[in-house]
C-alpha cells in the first residue's frame, strides 16, 4: 500500500512522458506533465530556433537532455507572438545548460499561457500537513 502511494508522490512531479508515434512532418513531439497531472504536448526544436514564437505564441520550455536521454526542464516561458525577450530568454537558458526548445503553441490566452507556466514550474517540497504528524502518547 505505501508503494502506491510513493508511486503516486512520484508522478506528481514535473516529467517528460514521450510519445509512442512522435514525429509530426519534420518536427518531432513529446509530451510534458506538470503538478496537477495535465498533459502539453510539445514540439521539440532545436536551440537555433530564433523564430520559434515568430508566428505564434506559445509556451516555450528549455530543456536539458542527458547522456541517457533524460530531460530536465531549465526554465519555462510565456511568449506572445512576436516576444521581443525571447532571444535573451533563449541565450540565458542556453548558458544554463539547456539543450533543447520545446514550444507548447495550443494553449490560448496570456491566462491560459500563464496557467501552463505555474503548472510546469518546480514548487518547494512542502511539509506534510500537521495532521499528519505522529504525536508520541506516554
Amino acid at each position: 500500500m505505501h508503494e502506491l502511494a510513493a508511486d503516486r508522490t512520484k508522478r506528481n512531479s514535473i516529467r517528460e512522458e514521450p510519445l509512442r508515434a512522435a514525429i509530426r512532418g519534420s518536427h518531432r513531439l513529446t509530451v510534458w506533465r506538470g503538478h496537477s497531472g495535465r498533459r502539453y504536448v510539445v514540439t521539440i526544436l532545436p536551440l537555433t530556433s530564433e523564430d520559434a514564437v515568430k508566428t505564434a505564441a506559445g509556451v516555450a520550455l528549455a530543456v536539458r537532455r542527458n547522456a541517457g536521454a533524460v530531460a530536465t526542464l531549465i526554465a519555462v516561458r510565456s511568449c506572445r507572438q512576436g516576444d521581443p525577450g525571447f532571444l535573451g530568454w533563449l541565450a540565458a537558458c542556453c548558458q544554463r545548460g539547456a539543450t533543447e526548445l520545446h514550444v507548447h503553441t495550443l494553449t490560448e490566452g496570456e491566462a491560459g499561457r500563464a496557467a501552463v507556466v505555474a503548472d510546469l514550474t518546480a514548487r518547494p517540497p512542502q511539509p506534510p500537513p500537521a495532521s499528519a504528524a505522529l504525536v508520541r502518547v506516554a
